[in-house]
């Protein structure tokens, strides 16, 4: 599948991405690990290279990524590792333990990154995909009234496209997002919104969802899984109406439909990045009906 943020081919559809899933952060015999504190500056400089096997162990692509800040003096000798920013892995899956990093599948959120050391940071470290530069807000929409553009984050370097992957009785779901453009939600053990969600859905399946407040169509989506026969899927924000869009045809052979119709493209609907008219993004055809609208859901 064509990524369309960067035009390459760094999005896959659910399935071929699922099936990586069990050994994407595993290590090989011959990996290394040190442990290292976030909390203190990391004063030595040094930093492990790749393993043989193209992974290597999050601290070390951290202290790779700080020892690049502290070069561009974008970072001092003074500031912690932490400070460097935040790691989101692609794919993103619950974890009970540190990752071991493939290629390209780390997305940095810095509020301290500039652009120049960014592309630095794609260029150097093979396991960094994109460099986002954060401020002290989160990404999307904040005025109920829809009266004002969202601010959003600022992709330096690199592409920020990650999905997300969240379990159900089904089988896993793929959710992917333009992280500049989305806020955080990340999975978290257990799955809390997930487990409400299958049990409001029931057994059998009730016969219409709406999801108002759609964001990127995770539980819409989950819903449609789960066997939901009619499903809506709203949202003001184009950003989160597109990429419920692009998550439906992605997820498309885990539902009863046989053709997903996309109507605007990411481009197209940048013109109106808030909708307080619904506006049809995507349907599908088959047994199951899902459709989905960027708007005021009091429209709807």
């Amino acid at each position: 599948m064509k990524c369309p943020v960067c035009g390459m081919d760094c999005v896959k559809s659910a399935k071929d991405l699922l099936a990586t899933l069990s050994s994407v952060y595993t290590p090989c015999p011959e990996c290394s690990i040190r442990m290292l504190d976030k909390q203190q500056p990391h004063t030595s400089l040094d930093y492990a290279p790749s393993c043989s096997c193209g992974k290597r162990f999050i601290d070390e692509v951290f202290a790779h990524i700080y020892v690049i800040m502290t070069e561009t003096g974008d970072l001092t000798l003074q500031d912690p590792l932490i400070a460097a920013g935040s790691p989101l892995i692609h794919p993103g899956i619950a974890l009970d333990r540190p990752p071991f990093l493939p290629h390209e599948s780390l997305v940095l959120l810095s509020s301290r990154v500039t652009r120049k050391t960014a592309e630095r940071l794609v260029r150097e470290v093979p396991e960094v995909r994109g460099v986002v530069r954060t401020g002290n807000f989160v990404p999307g929409i904040a005025d109920p009234d829809l009266a004002t553009v969202p601010r959003i984050y600022e992709l330096l370097a690199g592409c920020d496209v990650r999905a997300d992957i969240f379990p159900l009785p089904t089988g896993p779901l793929v959710i992917y997002k333009q992280q500049s453009l989305i806020h955080i939600e990340f999975p978290r053990p257990g799955y809390p919104k997930l487990r409400n969600l299958v049990h409001k859905v029931g057994n059998p399946p009730v016969p219409f969802f709406v999801d108002a407040c759609s964001g990127v169509g995770t539980l819409g989506l989950a819903a449609g899984c789960l066997g939901v026969p009619h499903v809506i899927l709203n949202d003001a924000w184009y950003a989160s109406a597109f990429w419920s869009a692009f998550n439906l045809e992605v997820n498309r052979e885990y539902l009863k439909i046989d053709r997903v119709r996309i109507f605007e493209q990411i481009a197209d609907m940048q013109k109106h990045p808030v909708s307080k008219d619904q506006i049809l993004i995507a349907e599908t055809e088959g047994d199951q009906n899902i459709e989905i609208y960027q708007g005021d859901f009091h429209s709807l």
